[in-house]
């Protein structure tokens, strides 16, 4: 069965302006035009994303790119369907916020802080309030090849696992 349709769904708004920055700049590996309601899905719970989407009748497949920081987060769908999806986890463990510490350079000082999360190092330490807001992500990842860079930075030191990806393997390959 072929991969027609394609549903991009994110757990909060940083992921969500993330992944809309990078539809917008044409980066993404799918366009705004493949994905199902052009848009990304807030749906995070597999019986809502059924419900809503696969008890229409569609002609293919649909690939399902989950965009979260929690491996604990399951997408349960019934047997009846799971023929119809093939769900893609894209990792931003522990936070988003690791992108900003990628880019700033502070990933060794981050790591010595044990009991840090990104978001109270981003706040704490790098003095950056709204770290969690829409609009900072926007505003601090304005230039998107600063963004392509910090989603690189992140896939270097992070440990992804085998059935995983991260946002950067969802980039349009550059060519050499």
């Amino acid at each position: 069965m072929m991969t027609k349709y394609i549903a991009c769904i994110c757990e909060g708004g940083a992921e969500t302006a993330i992944m809309n920055m990078l539809l917008d700049q044409n980066k993404l590996i799918f366009s705004r035009d493949e994905l199902l309601e052009g848009e990304i899905l807030k749906t995070r719970k597999g019986k809502d994303f059924e419900t809503r989407y696969l008890k229409k009748d569609f002609a293919g497949k649909i690939k399902v790119y989950r965009v979260l920081d929690s491996r604990r987060e399951n997408f349960k769908i019934s047997k009846a369907y799971q023929h119809k999806v093939e769900i893609v986890n894209v990792i931003t463990a522990p936070e988003i916020e690791m992108l900003i510490i990628c880019n700033e350079g502070k990933y060794l000082d981050f790591e010595k802080r044990k009991n840090m999360s990104p978001s109270e190092y981003c706040k704490s330490i790098l003095k950056m309030k709204n770290v969690k807001s829409v609009s900072f992500v926007k505003e601090y990842f304005s230039d998107i090849s600063v963004l392509e860079k910090s989603l690189y930075e992140y896939k270097r030191i992070s440990k992804v696992r085998k059935d995983e990806k991260t946002i950067y393997d969802l980039l349009i390959p550059r060519k050499k």
